[in-house]
């Protein structure tokens, strides 16, 4: 076995240039672009790799990566991390070197803090890049609704980037707790964000409230039960639009189920808000090149002109 070395030749190339480098993925196995490697994911967050194996792999095969890897462990980093996602609880170790205390993600001057702590991620999604820089373009002066906020990396880049306010509105109150120490961490000033623990489908009075909003993002789970299924809520999202934005303004509708094609949401919205123009579906990140691009995450771009 000998994996493709173009992803790792690239980021040594970036790493050459900088001690601190962006995060990204180096190697995206699950693409299907790779024959033999679809089970394997390679992620750089300096100094940490993250070697993610989602199916059994050989003493062998593990012995390759690291010797493909032996560059960039030369050049500065510090521990590669395995996480094993085809195992309950998907568990990781320290397979090289030693984990540092505190590890983030980095995005320019930015930092969001990671953990893993028996998670499938650590707290950071590599493939919304381009989500991110169609928010940091736009964001400036704008009020901006981030609905299933996460650890609210969205937040931090908009708030960054000059947006007069953000509301984060998320049903886990510890991932909005990481997102608030993200905006801490960046020295971001605490005015021009909340953080509202609700469950979205439940709560539209309370995420109103702060409102009316020029940008509203929905980036809800795939399937996440008791709570949320794309299929079943999703469009439950899209006729709040109105009420949301009743002025008019942008929308970031995010979805990741393979399974589901960019059609879907744009059946939803010509049935819920057909008054919502399509705009386009943000190229997906270089990094996560996929064999059948309509499986990629699927990030679309409307624009609702209002109703008042």
């Amino acid at each position: 076995m000998i994996l493709d070395s173009a992803p790792l030749a690239r980021l040594l190339a970036d790493f050459d240039q900088s001690h601190t480098p962006d995060s990204r993925r180096l190697f995206h196995g699950r693409g299907q672009c790779y024959p033999g490697f679809e089970h394997i994911v390679l992620d750089y967050y300096h100094p940490v790799i993250v070697l993610t194996l989602f199916a059994e792999a050989a003493d062998s095969d593990l012995t390759q990566i690291m010797n493909d890897l032996a560059p960039l462990l030369a050049k500065g980093a510090a521990c590669v991390l395995l996480q094993r996602r085809y195992l309950p609880g998907a568990p990781a170790e320290v397979f090289y070197g030693e984990m540092p205390e505190h590890w983030c993600a980095r995005r320019g001057n930015v930092r969001f803090q990671l953990a893993l702590n028996g998670q499938q991620n650590p707290g950071y999604f590599l493939d919304m890049e381009p989500g991110r820089q169609w928010l940091e373009q736009r964001a400036n002066g704008r009020r901006i609704l981030n609905l299933f906020a996460y650890t609210c990396a969205f937040s931090v880049v908009a708030v960054a980037a000059g947006a007069e306010c953000v509301v984060n509105v998320d049903m886990s109150k510890s991932a909005l707790a990481r997102g608030r120490d993200n905006h801490h961490l960046n020295g971001l000033d605490k005015k021009r964000s909340q953080f509202l623990p609700e469950q979205i489908l439940k709560s539209w009075s309370r995420v109103k409230r702060p409102g009316p909003y020029d940008i509203v993002i929905f980036d809800p789970p795939s399937f996440q039960k008791g709570s949320f299924v794309a299929t079943r809520d999703y469009a439950k999202l899209v006729r709040r639009l109105p009420e949301l934005m009743p002025s008019g303004g942008e929308v970031l509708a995010c979805l990741n189920a393979p399974e589901l094609g960019p059609e879907f949401i744009a059946e939803l919205f010509a049935a819920e808000c057909p008054a919502a123009e399509f705009v386009e579906r943000l190229p997906g990140s270089a990094d996560f090149p996929d064999a059948e691009p309509e499986r990629q995450l699927k990030l679309l771009h409307y624009r609702y002109p209002g109703s008042l």
